[in-house]
């Protein structure tokens, strides 16, 4: 059986532009960001890409048209081979109904209630209703597929079942978290044997998401909401959380079965309705990194609070000492140890598409899952995270060429690569490191990644000013083989981090060694690597190890702020020259700028 993912919509942008108001690049992130596809072949993942990577449009919402034909020609099949196409969002009418009547109910006045119904009518019947997403599909690939083989999964479903298929199948217990799905930010439940289940009494509704408040903070301190919220993440290591937390004393109410409310209802059409609440109880706006460190960590510290309140609701309800974490807020890593070591469940996965780019592999997963036809099968323990287009030889030389006299190059043999790689990294260099087949998710986790040495503490303002142009508080992760990691960090419960999905302290012992990965707070967040998932990178890192006795290197993506992470050679030379980044590695080829010494 062969089942297609896609997430995307044409329209999306335009209406959230038109209908409400949403400007720039912001118009993109409401629904439908973080667009793809991917492809199940009989229970395997074979390719997954972001549509970002392809088009070089940042968290793109639009149609997927060139994700989806790069993952029919990666298998070799046309659309009249696919048996299912699944779509990770279930807008029924029974929704829209639903969604009226709270409209209805609204304390607005009569003119404003029949504004805001015109725009989700709007919402409804260019984007979100079956008939417009089938409309598009059609309209968009050429292929008009049959109403019948479509599945619409609702979209939490989708993330619960990403983590699912992503650790290897077993029955777990899920807490999915996010901005807003069809009617819901967050449910909890369990998967078994494939099946999931949601503990419907503690559904938290799309208006009390803790998601979109952290969203309104994102905002309220200068960053770009549904995007940035890392930013506000990094910053409250900065600061300690004020006691009493106003977040927890004015702004969300915690109730029995783990269920959560907020003092007022998130306002779509208002993206600044808590800000008279944020200036209240921390005083006027200041733009300086102390106020907003504050602000952040009080942030930080309700999201921890509050999780950790569903979870011990959730532990009550079940005996499955697996926990799945997924959604927009599981991206928050921080969290997610504080999140672990809290609760009574002996580990926790969160995988490497948790966010939404990841929805287009737990739709198909949920297809195929619960199709009469589908043979269990047994699945490796995980999947791999390789999932991208790759390039060969003749494409590298290919771009380089393009080039013309801007690049100069070497193509190194065997280990060369290796030993040249760990030399150059003993200096205070930035290197970009491109590698087969590209990563699925937000994270650079080793094919498309800018690797520097963290023994130098100024190495991150290296980094931040001169290559990604980014904010100088912002840190770097630290790569580190698996079974090192242990003596290098406090690890807790978790034996490994393959995903940078968790944020650790670094022993004491290690601070002076791996200053430029560890943050202002003692913390980084890590890669754990092992020799089987990334055997190059595995490779580079024991050998730098072996010439500098430093156990960890830098690891960050490849790309510029406001950019997507590179995806063919061409995007990789591009940002290397548009940047100081020192030296670039394309396969087996090591390329540096014209007039600097090969």
């Amino acid at each position: 059986m062969i089942v297609l993912g896609c997430n995307g919509f044409t329209r999306g942008a335009e209406v959230f532009a038109d209908e409400f108001g949403a400007v720039g690049t912001e118009k993109h992130y409401v629904l439908g960001h973080d667009s793809g596809a991917a492809l199940l072949v009989d229970g395997e993942l074979v390719a997954a890409v972001e549509e970002e990577r392809l088009n070089r449009q940042k968290k793109t919402s639009d149609f997927p048209f060139q994700a989806v034909n790069w993952c029919l020609e990666q298998a070799g099949v046309k659309f009249s081979d696919v048996d299912l196409i699944a779509i990770p969002w279930n807008f029924t009418d029974e929704i829209f109904n639903v969604m009226m009547g709270e409209l209805a109910g609204a304390p607005l006045k009569p003119a404003e209630k029949a504004e805001r119904l015109s725009h989700l009518s709007a919402l409804f019947d260019k984007v979100l209703g079956r008939e417009a997403i089938l409309a598009d599909f059609a309209e968009r690939t050429g292929f008009t597929p049959d109403p019948d083989r479509v599945v619409f999964v609702q979209h939490h479903l989708a993330h619960a079942m990403t983590g699912y298929y992503m650790a290897g199948k077993k029955d777990s217990a899920f807490l999915i978290s996010d901005g807003r799905a069809e009617l819901f930010s967050s449910v909890v439940g369990e998967i078994r044997d494939g099946r999931p289940r949601v503990f419907e009494e503690s559904t938290i509704s799309a208006n009390d998401s803790i998601g979109n408040l952290y969203a309104s903070v994102t905002r309220y301190l200068g960053f770009v909401p549904n995007n940035d919220e890392y930013k506000v993440m990094g910053l409250s290591g900065f600061a300690g959380a004020p006691s009493p937390n106003p977040f927890l004393e004015h702004i969300v109410q915690l109730h029995d079965d783990g269920r959560y409310t907020l003092c007022r209802p998130h306002d779509v059409e208002n993206p600044r309705c808590f800000d008279d609440l944020f200036e209240q109880h921390f005083g006027p706006f200041q733009d300086t990194v102390e106020y907003k460190a504050t602000v952040a960590a009080a942030a930080q510290d309700m999201v921890t609070a509050v999780t950790s309140h569903q979870l011990r609701a959730l532990e009550t309800r079940t005996d499955l000492k697996h926990l799945l974490f997924e959604g927009g807020l599981a991206l928050n890593c921080v969290n997610n140890t504080h999140l672990l070591e809290g609760s009574g469940f002996e580990d926790m996965s969160v995988s490497f598409g948790a966010s939404d780019t990841g929805v287009v592999i737990g739709a198909a997963v949920h297809a195929w899952a619960n199709h009469p036809d589908t043979t269990r099968t047994p699945l490796a323990e995980t999947v791999t995270p390789y999932l991208g287009p790759s390039f060969d030889d003749a494409d590298i030389e290919a771009a380089l060429r393009d080039f013309g006299d801007q690049v100069q190059w070497n193509k190194l043999a065997g280990d060369e690569v290796i030993e040249r790689v760990t030399e150059l990294l003993t200096e205070k260099v930035v290197i970009g490191w491109f590698q087969g087949r590209l990563e699925h998710g937000p994270r650079a986790l080793g094919h498309r990644s800018i690797l520097a040495n963290p023994r130098f503490p100024d190495i991150k303002d290296v980094i931040n000013m001169r290559v990604k142009h980014r904010e100088p508080f912002r840190p770097f992760a630290p790569i580190v083989m698996e079974q090192d990691a242990p003596k290098i960090f406090e690890m807790g419960r978790k034996k490994r981090s393959p995903y940078m999905t968790f944020v650790f302290p670094v022993r004491s012992e290690y601070h002076d060694v791996i200053p430029g990965a560890t943050h202002v707070d003692g913390t980084s967040r890590v890669q754990t690597l092992t020799d089987e998932d990334t055997p190059l990178l595995a490779k580079l890192l024991r050998r730098f190890t072996e010439r500098t006795d430093v156990p960890c290197l830098i690891n960050t993506s490849f790309n510029v702020a406001g950019e997507p992470i590179v995806n063919s050679p061409s995007d990789a030379l591009n940002c290397f020259l548009g940047t100081e980044i020192d030296y670039l590695v394309l396969g087996d080829y090591l390329v540096t700028k014209t007039g600097q010494p090969a």
